[in-house]
């Protein structure tokens, strides 16, 4: 698809789409993003100018189709995959990598540790659709015997190369510095960012400032020439609930605020990486904050996860932060599978994780009320009150999942046009005895807005405040919204 599209910017110093969509150019890659969002080009071109959305399309990625991480399009999910010095080969990423595709993953990050590395993201490469993120950290590790020995052009030399090879975004752990590290200190979890505590290890080693800070207009150099977009990591993100929302945290995100305007200024496309762990009730304020102190960069939030003590049950913990995230105005949603905290994930890990992670990008969809986002989920009900099976199993998000626990128990193909489950039988279903109700004596519905339909029950609730029974004097109207006085 975009072979002539970068045949025709060959050899132009900067081509990202930040630096076109500035000039006033709506790309190819701006098209058919607007037709996937069913979006005006406009749009995309005004939001992918100002900063507020990105479109990650490396050069020398051609296998690529376009797409966009933006709070004005739909609520993308991200899937990591990748190898562990301990476990994994190409051949097996590759096989995760088309779960992936398969599933539905937006975006997928290859953070392989171990084994030939160049290797397995080429493969993955040349043989994704989507775009392909990496943490070049991770990389630049492997190669060394001592994290302490890296040099600044080392880590430079390998963000070159992986840029050369078509990833088209990176996470760079430029945003925690040398002061930071005593704020982590008192945590129950310190850092869990691998990214962060490798570049934590260096400064504490070394005695210098993080090298990706220090460098960092050269590494947007190489972003331009190549149109990497930025994953701006959060290396002192929280790892449980107890260290959310902690001053590391803040104080890494001012920075990554600072760093998102030094990439705009060479026309270098960002997002924001944001917090795992964070309480139900902490979650609107982040995003909030994020917005302020990143200037409306795209937020990509890590679950978050919602409590702790369910490890195994990891992409459901997380998948209620994610929803939540979603619907305060995370762009973007990194899944996280049940082997969180326990092993590598394995394929069927990669697919629970991304079906969790689609219902929650889908909740959030709904609950900002996207144009068209209910669309499915009321063709799917319409289905269901019909007693279309196989159609109800075709509109879900796991079709062969949905068809697997249908045929438990009811396999024959004559149960697909059977008007009831094995839930409740012929004798008990509900939706089957109201369509066969007959009586159409009922006055017509008149159809209200949500909002007039809840003043009006609001209404009537204030008006059935009565007394209990036994209860002395007059009932007092009770504000709603607001606790009753103490006895």
């Amino acid at each position: 698809m975009r072979a002539q599209w970068i045949e025709r910017r060959r050899g132009l110093a900067n081509v990202t789409q930040m630096h076109f969509a500035r000039q006033g150019v709506t790309t190819e890659e701006m098209q058919h993003v607007a037709r996937r969002e069913n979006l005006p080009p406009e749009l995309i071109r005004s939001e992918v100018a100002r900063g507020r959305m990105i479109i990650p399309a490396n050069s020398n990625h051609p296998e690529l189709e376009p797409m966009c991480i933006g709070i004005a399009s739909s609520c993308k999910i991200n899937a990591n995959i990748g190898n562990s010095q301990i476990d994994g080969d190409a051949r097996s990423e590759l096989h995760k990598l088309r779960g992936c595709l398969r599933y539905g993953a937006d975006t997928v990050m290859d953070l392989s540790t171990g084994g030939d590395i160049p290797h397995i993201r080429n493969e993955l490469l040349r043989a994704s659709s989507v775009p392909l993120g990496t943490v070049p950290t991770y990389e630049a590790v492997e190669r060394v015997k001592r994290v302490e020995s890296l040099t600044p052009q080392d880590l430079l030399d390998i963000v070159e190369e992986q840029a050369r090879q078509g990833v088209d975004y990176m996470t760079i752990h430029a945003g925690i510095l040398r002061d930071f590290l005593p704020l982590a200190q008192h945590r129950i979890t310190g850092i869990v960012s691998r990214g962060g505590a490798l570049m934590a290890q260096w400064m504490l080693a070394t005695g210098r400032e993080n090298p990706w800070f220090t460098h960092f207009d050269q590494l947007c150099e190489i972003f331009a020439r190549y149109d990497v977009s930025f994953s701006l990591g959060d290396s002192l993100r929280p790892g449980c609930l107890a260290d959310a929302s902690d001053e590391a945290q803040f104080a890494e995100l001012r920075v990554l605020g600072y760093l998102t305007q030094k990439a705009w200024e060479h026309d270098v496309q960002v997002m924001i990486e944001g917090p795992g762990h964070v309480p139900m009730d902490q979650i609107e304020m982040n995003m909030k904050i994020e917005q302020e102190a990143c200037f409306e960069a795209p937020f990509y939030v890590l679950g978050p996860l919602t409590t702790d003590v369910a490890p195994g049950y990891d992409h459901i913990t997380s998948a209620i932060g994610a929803a939540l995230a979603g619907w305060h105005g995370a762009s973007m949603l990194c899944y996280v599978t049940p082997a969180e905290h326990l092993s590598l994930p394995n394929a069927d890990d990669v697919r629970q994780g991304i079906i969790a992670y689609k219902i929650a990008a889908h909740a959030a969809d709904v609950a900002r009320r996207r144009a068209g986002a209910r669309d499915r989920d009321d063709a799917l009900s319409r289905a269901r009150y019909a007693f279309d099976w196989n159609q109800q199993f075709a509109l879900s998000l796991d079709p062969e999942a949905a068809k697997a626990k249908h045929d438990e128990t009811l396999p024959h193909d004559a149960f697909k046009t059977a008007e009831f489950c094995a839930m409740c039988g012929p004798k008990f279903c509900s939706m089957k005895a109201h369509t066969h109700l007959e009586d159409k004596s009922h006055p017509a519905v008149v159809e209200r807005a949500p909002e007039q339909l809840v003043e009006e029950s609001l209404a009537f609730a204030r008006q059935a405040a009565l007394p209990r029974s036994g209860s002395v004097g007059q009932a007092q109207p009770v504000a709603l919204g607001k606790k009753p006085a103490a006895a």
